[in-house]
């Protein structure tokens, strides 16, 4: 962010006060931070003061604002796919009994922007508001092999390829080989590659033009199930990524702001 100036720095230290997920001391913060014990103090001053970030002078430490949080809050209910898909998810947990997982791309990763648990829930890395690989896991898969070649070429080359377990994905060539299988099949799988023990099939959020809003997942435990009983769930699983691509289109753009940009 060194292009961004202050700006860019300031959000630096926000995203660093909030990696923590707990309130967090300024040593803490100097001892990892790529900024002057000077510069670091004045930035998480003009930021307490703004609002974006709150002081507890007994605990001596830092947290997010409330400022933030109203803004974050803002941001999420505008720009995410999840008040649009919560009915659906709904639905579509009600129905399988299974994990459902929507997701969307942030910065080549998966964000997971709302999740549903089994009626019998097994322990997972993915919660709402995570950031998590794409190359390993079903819906970053599921995305990754819908977007058009110039998105992929960057995507793929943000890709860590960390092995997580035997099954991961670890090398562009073999990525590609499987994005290109999903292409052509409709779906993703997710066969323990991020996780041991958690597979998943997943189906990407289309608009009507084929662009890559998204994707949504159903998720299971090897100790309940395999990937046979798994696959029948797809087509209900991409009957549900229809529906909110569909609704998604019709939400930003209504009829009439339809008309209105024609008629211009």
């Amino acid at each position: 962010m060194a292009g961004d100036g202050t700006i860019g720095k300031a959000c630096d230290v926000l995203e660093q006060v909030a990696a923590f997920g707990r309130p967090v001391r300024f040593a803490e913060l100097l001892e990892s931070s790529s900024f002057p014990k000077a510069s670091l103090y004045r930035f998480l001053q003009s930021l307490t003061n703004q609002g974006m970030l709150s002081y507890d002078p007994d605990r001596q430490t830092y947290s997010p604002g409330l400022r933030l949080v109203r803004l974050a809050h803002s941001a999420w209910t505008q720009s995410s796919l999840a008040p649009i898909a919560r009915p659906i998810l709904d639905a579509l947990s009600l129905e399988t009994g299974e994990t459902v997982h929507l997701a969307q791309l942030d910065a080549s990763q998966v964000l997971y922007v709302d999740k549903r648990n089994a009626k019998n829930p097994v322990e997972m890395y993915s919660e709402a508001g995570k950031v998590g690989p794409a190359y390993c896991t079903g819906v970053g898969k599921a995305m990754l092999a819908f977007l058009d070649d110039d998105r992929l070429d960057k995507a793929i080359s943000q890709q860590s390829f960390h092995r997580f377990t035997d099954k991961t994905l670890t090398s562009e060539e073999v990525l590609r080989a499987d994005l290109a299988r999903i292409r052509e099949r409709g779906f993703a799988m997710d066969d323990e590659e991020h996780e041991p023990g958690i597979i998943c099939v997943a189906c990407p959020i289309l608009t009507s033009g084929g662009r890559v809003l998204g994707a949504i997942s159903i998720t299971g435990s090897t100790q309940r199930m395999d990937f046979d009983q798994l696959k029948k769930w797809v087509p209900r699983v991409r009957r549900s990524a229809d529906q909110i691509g569909a609704e998604a289109e019709a939400w930003r753009f209504p009829e009439g702001r339809k008309d209105r940009m024609q008629a211009s």
